[in-house]
């Protein structure tokens, strides 16, 4: 297991962006790259309202499915382009438990949330060429989103490093069963509850749900 591409981007204006700009163009980087608490050095988050945080400082994004992916869409899928800041080899980043912690580097990381798809990403896929007919919809339906990670020891992270899961909790709450929570299966909502350290609005939706 292993990192293909460490990937960062900034802020760049395009009108069809919700609030005229947004950070998804991330561009593959050379060389050690520092991990820290709100993200990778050389990244920004445009919407701050909407993305970025502690919760969501790395998000990482399975080769495996980007190779998925191109097959699909007919054409190469670059590392990066799905606004991935980590590239991954390897691992079956969906299966990975929400609080599983993995070494990459100096820096360790644990697995927090998941993207949820946006209008901002299927206009991005239109604007390279890519068919961006029913986007969103697709990718959901697909339900291999990719983790978004928290840094909890910060550090350097580089293109070839070892990926190294150091710790499994254990629960079976994994990436793909938030993803369906959050979007598809409203019925799997109580299992995220079992999960430590969940992310706000994931528990506030499940309580809600468990409310009626």
């Amino acid at each position: 297991m292993q990192i293909v591409s460490v990937n960062v981007g900034r802020p760049r204006e395009f009108a069809w962006a919700g609030i005229g700009r947004t950070s998804i163009d991330k561009q593959p980087v050379t060389g050690p790259t520092y991990a820290a608490r709100l993200g990778l050095e050389g990244d920004q988050v445009s919407d701050t309202q909407h993305h970025g945080g502690p919760d969501q400082a790395v998000y990482a994004f399975a080769r495996e499915d980007l190779d998925l992916w191109a097959e699909r869409l007919g054409r190469e899928v670059r590392d990066g382009q799905f606004g991935e800041n980590l590239t991954t080899r390897g691992i079956d980043v969906n299966e990975a438990e929400l609080g599983e912690r993995w070494q990459v580097g100096t820096a360790t990381f644990e697995v927090a949330s998941v993207r949820i798809p946006c209008n901002d990403f299927k206009n991005w896929q239109r604007l390279n060429g890519y068919d961006d007919k029913a986007w969103v919809r697709r990718f959901t339906e697909e339900g291999r989103p990719g983790p978004y990670l928290r840094v909890l020891q910060e550090g350097h992270v580089s293109a070839g490093d070892e990926l190294r899961v150091v710790h499994q909790p254990g629960h079976g709450v994994t990436v793909a069963t938030m993803f369906r929570a959050l979007t598809t299966q409203r019925s799997l909502l109580p299992e995220l509850l079992r999960v430590d350290g969940l992310v706000t609005e994931a528990r506030r939706r499940a309580e809600d749900y468990l409310a009626g």
